[in-house]
């Protein structure tokens, strides 16, 4: 079971934020062999939810109100650790974040902008895919809805 933490950007003490940029580098820029601009000014408008296990920040993601990213309430920067992939903290995080937008922003209509070879995941998490398939940042991904 993961610890789940919420704070926004001014709560973050200076590990957190070094601890959720090395988890988001070593995913997305590393991992995925992907260069792009992870530090993006979008952060400090985000709520940034934490999954910890024994200590070690294994699952995150940031969530932002309304009208702060797309129209709708959205989750973004998705990420588990790779080795701890075999423990559906994918599922633990998404549920907190969306439970987090529930009762933070009070909202329901979630849109994301998934990884397209993540669509099923999502799926089982009550998102459905919406327009076509688009490349960002040489990766395939697809908007999402949840309502």
């Amino acid at each position: 079971m993961l610890n789940i933490s919420i704070k926004s950007f001014h709560q973050l003490t200076t590990e957190q934020l070094y601890d959720l940029l090395q988890l988001r580098s070593e995913v997305f820029v590393v991992e995925q062999d992907c260069v792009y601009q992870d530090v993006d000014g979008k952060d400090q408008k985000a709520l940034h939810i934490f999954g910890y296990k024994a200590n070690e920040l294994v699952a995150y993601t940031r969530i932002f109100k309304a009208g702060d990213y797309f129209k709708e309430a959205s989750i973004g920067r998705v990420v588990v650790r790779a080795n701890a992939r075999n423990f559906k903290y994918g599922y633990a995080i998404m549920n907190a974040s969306i439970e987090a937008i529930n009762t933070n922003f009070k909202e329901t209509e979630i849109r994301i902008s998934a990884q397209t070879y993540l669509k099923r995941f999502y799926n089982q998490l009550g998102f459905h895919e919406e327009g076509a398939e688009y490349l960002e940042d040489g990766i395939p991904h697809i908007t999402m809805f949840r309502s």
